[in-house]
Parts: C-alpha cells; sequence; structure tokens
C-alpha cells in the first residue's frame, strides 16, 4: 500500500469518529431536552383560556418535582407524589411568614391532598408535609405555639394533581 492510501484511510477514520461523537453528543443533548420538555405541564389551548372566565393567574407546578412558590402572601409548597420532603429555597420562602410571627401573628399551615388513591392514606402523607413545613418554620425560630396546623383537605386541582400536593402557609391573627 502507497503512503497516499494510508492517509486516505486515516482521513476517513477520523472523519467516521468525529462523525460518531458528533452523533452521540446529539443525542445526550435531544434527549435532556425532551426530558426536560416533557416533565413541564402543557399549556392550555388558546380557545379554552380566551373562554375562561376571568380568574387567578395560573400557576404551572411540574408534576413530580417539588417546589416552593409565595402569590400574594401566602407560601405554597409542592410536594412530588408520595413525598414529604421541602423543595430548595423553603427557608427563603417563609422569611417573610417567620417576620410576621415576630411581629404577633400566627403561621396557619394548611395541608392538602389529592383525590387519587386511598383517601386515608393522603391524609396522612398531608399532615407528614404539613408537619415538614411546621418543623422548618420551627428551625427558623418560629415557637410551635404560633404555628396553627389545620386538619388536611382533599383537593380537585385546576387540571393537575400536583396543584392538589401542596402545603400553604399564611398569616393569621393570634
Amino acid at each position: 500500500m502507497s503512503s497516499s492510501d494510508d492517509d486516505s484511510q486515516q482521513r476517513f477514520a477520523l472523519g467516521f469518529l468525529f462523525a460518531l461523537i458528533a452523533l452521540v453528543i446529539s443525542v445526550v443533548v435531544g434527549t435532556v431536552v425532551v426530558k426536560r420538555l416533557g416533565a413541564k405541564a402543557p399549556a392550555q389551548p388558546a380557545a379554552v383560556a380566551a373562554s375562561s372566565a376571568p380568574a387567578a393567574p395560573a400557576v404551572a407546578v411540574e408534576a413530580d418535582i417539588a417546589s416552593v412558590r409565595v402569590e400574594n402572601g401566602v407560601v405554597k409548597f409542592y410536594f412530588a407524589s408520595a413525598k414529604a420532603e421541602l423543595a430548595a429555597g423553603a427557608n427563603e420562602a417563609l422569611a417573610d411568614v417567620v417576620k410576621g410571627v415576630a411581629e404577633g401573628k400566627k403561621a396557619v399551615v394548611s395541608g392538602f391532598h389529592d383525590a387519587t388513591g386511598d383517601t386515608a392514606l393522603n391524609a396522612e402523607l398531608a399532615k407528614q408535609r404539613a408537619f415538614a413545613v411546621r418543623d422548618a418554620l420551627k428551625a427558623l425560630g418560629v415557637a410551635e405555639d404560633k404555628v396553627e396546623l389545620k386538619k388536611p383537605e382533599e383537593t380537585t386541582a385546576t387540571g393537575s394533581n400536583a396543584e392538589a400536593r401542596r402545603v400553604e402557609v399564611t398569616l393569621g391573627a393570634l
């Protein structure tokens, strides 16, 4: 074989290797994008949204990921299915509640659960979630007698069981 044949074979092999690497990277990036986009709730069709009466702004809650949001002074903890772990950012979200308790109010912790599965188990899980929020408040210096726990309520979510798997914290009078 001549050296030009060897050079051609080496160039072909390198080209093939680079193409293979590019293909693998494309597949990995594509998989990550699909998983991230696939985990989000689909948007409501424009026709349905236009025909609905005005309501509070909808909150997009990812189906099975814990998260926390503050809306109009209400701290809302969303939980993954069958879990009672708080999402990252819980302490920051509770800062105004802790401040309000220090000013003489009480923290009212309300648990909710979805209607899927065993009602008794759902109620118990909602209670454990409320306890997790109460424990977070206690860890931030809120006395236990300044925290009111409300009995878990079953709720029907607006199209998402993730919306129903939540604990809300509000400030109330002592």
